[in-house]
């Protein structure tokens, strides 16, 4: 494992806590996209089934476990303990018009048609849109906390970084997992009209 995968995990899981932090401390979840967070859960789901069936390291496992705690407590927070704060007016967006394509998509092309490898697929195309959601309602409400700011600054970054993982492994160990280089790179894509705003504002 290098550098830029453990800091890439670092930067992601900072985002996540950085909006735990958030809604705990202001007990409110307001500016922050509940559709996101469902998708987020999902897409750590269906990635992790492997859990149950490989073990790679004690790092990795924990990761999981971590990302899949903190995901369903995120959505739990907004749903249920402070759903009276939650904007639902404004998380409007269309999750149909993610998933359907998503799911179409992890059928065609995959590495193997096998169910874990499906799932794994689709986990790696919903990661890559599952912010749109919370970037509509930024775009729909103009405004976000600075909180809400920094947890979609370390998500770019994560991504940003990984981006440089994949570039480190195709020279140092001649991988390259096509699948997971365009999905990273999409989903950074969606991310380069907020990083300049973050940077300038």
């Amino acid at each position: 494992m290098n550098v830029f995968r453990i800091l890439g995990d670092v930067s992601h899981l900072l985002a996540i806590i950085i909006l735990l932090m958030k809604i705990l401390k202001s007990k409110s979840c307001a500016g922050i996209s509940g559709k996101s967070q469902i998708l987020f859960a999902l897409v750590f789901t269906t990635r992790y089934l492997d859990l149950f069936t490989t073990f790679i390291s004690v790092y990795n496992t924990v990761m999981k476990v971590i990302f899949l705690i903190c995901a369903y407590v995120t959505v739990y927070m907004i749903y249920v303990k402070f759903r009276k704060t939650f904007d639902s007016e404004n998380d409007s967006f269309r999750l149909e018009f993610l998933l359907v394509p998503v799911t179409g998509l992890s059928f065609l092309e995959n590495h193997s048609f096998t169910p874990l490898e499906i799932l794994w697929t689709f986990s790696i195309y919903l990661e890559s849109v599952a912010i749109l959601p919370q970037l509509f309602m930024i775009s729909k409400t103009g405004e976000a906390e600075t909180i809400t700011t920094h947890y979609l600054f370390f998500l770019g970054l994560y991504r940003a970084l990984y981006i440089a993982n994949w570039v480190w492994r195709y020279y140092t160990e001649n991988f390259y997992d096509q699948i997971a280089v365009v999905s990273g790179v999409v989903q950074t894509i969606f991310y380069c009209d907020f990083f300049y705003l973050y940077v300038t504002k």
